[in-house]
């Protein structure tokens, strides 16, 4: 029995499909792992492997806008004054005011003081008021930062002549859908704050990439047409859709599928779970809501779409060399049946031809991997602060602040 195992194995190219089956068997699984440990690189989760398959076919891409394509902290788009106070005194005062405050509208109110050279003070007194905001003292100075309401309840009036202007700013705020922070300067309001969107700093860059890739492009948003639209102007995105229920966006996406679609859902609430589980590729963001990241097929672990670029090159070098894989296994046993019958080549180039081909093979499967040495990017990279695993929301309504976590 044992004598003839070694002339079996010699066997082994001339015996036609079996030993093209196996190769294939083999080669695959170690490519398949391979560029998981590239995707992981690049901090990206593959949990279902036939997105590798999807993304050759992909024509369109959904994204949800709030937390996705925006950040949640927003920025500070204008200083409106009312009195005397120039922007430099209104800003600096309500930097002073959220010097110790963590949250997102707290955040952007200090990245602005920043921006402009601005130092805060220590405040010498605070007191939070929940759902209304902040009153402090600074320098021998009240300071208040909130709400309209706040502003009302504190007793603080508008200076003469200001009753106008405040309200048109805040009627163009609802249009626009901005938050509003008032800041009163000891027994008046000295001015207003308008904190827009935040537009992710990589999502410019990536949307004009896949624009050049001939892809499609949509945002979905369940809130009102004039955010939607500002946000996709900025974006130069032309199709978009407001004021979508999270029923709707499933449909849209499935509306995309029966017209022959290949769809890509990106989306990180807990609204968007059923859209997610709708499209062909499905990708959220860590930090998101565990509905979204439970369902989505691929999590970008930095919380950012910087990777999305690195998904689609390197599924594309996946497809790339696992047809070479197919062409190495398949064109040895194609040659040596040509060969044997044709030509009658000696048994010895025969399989020198066939295992030739197997160490071709597994240099192909093992080339990606030495080829794209690359470190990891830092998680929270692209913008994004992950604290415990969950991202910070933040509640503006009524243009009165106060942190909520998403859940």
């Amino acid at each position: 029995m044992r004598e003839g195992i070694a002339p079996a194995a010699l066997m082994r190219p001339i015996q036609g499909v079996e030993p093209i089956m196996l190769k294939m068997i083999a080669l695959a699984p170690i490519s398949v792992l391979n560029y998981l440990q590239l995707f992981s690189r690049r901090g990206i989760l593959i949990k279902d492997g036939r997105v590798l398959d999807a993304l050759r076919d992909l024509d369109s891409v959904v994204f949800d806008k709030t937390g996705t394509l925006t950040a949640e902290q927003p920025e500070v788009a204008r200083v409106h004054l009312l009195g005397d106070h120039d922007e430099a005194c209104v800003l600096g005062l309500a930097a002073s005011a959220e010097h110790r405050q963590t949250h997102p509208v707290a955040r952007a109110i200090q990245d602005k003081a920043a921006a402009l050279g601005l130092t805060p003070e220590v405040p010498e007194d605070s007191r939070y008021a929940v759902g209304f905001c902040i009153r402090v003292q600074v320098a021998g100075r009240t300071v208040r930062a909130g709400s309209a309401r706040f502003m009302q309840r504190e007793g603080l009036g508008l200076p003469a002549g200001a009753a106008a202007i405040a309200e048109a700013i805040a009627e163009e705020a609802r249009d626009t859908g901005h938050a509003l922070v008032y800041v009163g300067i000891d027994d008046a309001v000295a001015g207003i704050q308008e904190l827009a969107p935040s537009i992710r700093p990589e999502a410019r860059a990536l949307v004009a990439w896949l624009h050049a890739r001939g892809i499609e492009i949509c945002i979905i948003s369940g809130d009102g047409e004039a955010p939607t639209r500002q946000v996709a102007a900025r974006l130069g995105v032309d199709q978009y859709f407001a004021g979508t229920l999270p029923q709707d966006k499933a449909a849209h996406v499935r509306r995309l599928r029966e017209a022959g679609r290949c769809v890509c859902f990106v989306g990180d609430g807990i609204n968007d779970a059923v859209a997610l589980k709708s499209a062909q590729v499905s990708i959220s963001l860590k930090g998101a809501s565990t509905a979204a990241t439970d369902t989505a097929q691929v999590i970008f672990m930095g919380g950012s779409l910087a990777p999305m670029r690195p998904l689609f090159e390197l599924a594309h070098d996946f497809e790339r060399t696992m047809r070479r894989n197919l062409l190495v296994s398949i064109a040895p046993g194609v040659a040596n049946i040509a060969g044997i019958y044709l030509l009658h080549i000696p048994l010895g180039v025969s399989m020198a031809v066939f295992y030739g081909g197997t160490a071709a093979g597994l240099v192909n499967s093992i080339l990606p991997l030495v080829r794209r040495q690359q470190p990891a990017p830092a998680v929270g990279d692209g913008g994004e602060r992950v604290r415990a695993g969950k991202r910070i929301g933040y509640a503006t309504s009524g243009a009165a602040p106060y942190p909520m976590r998403r859940r």
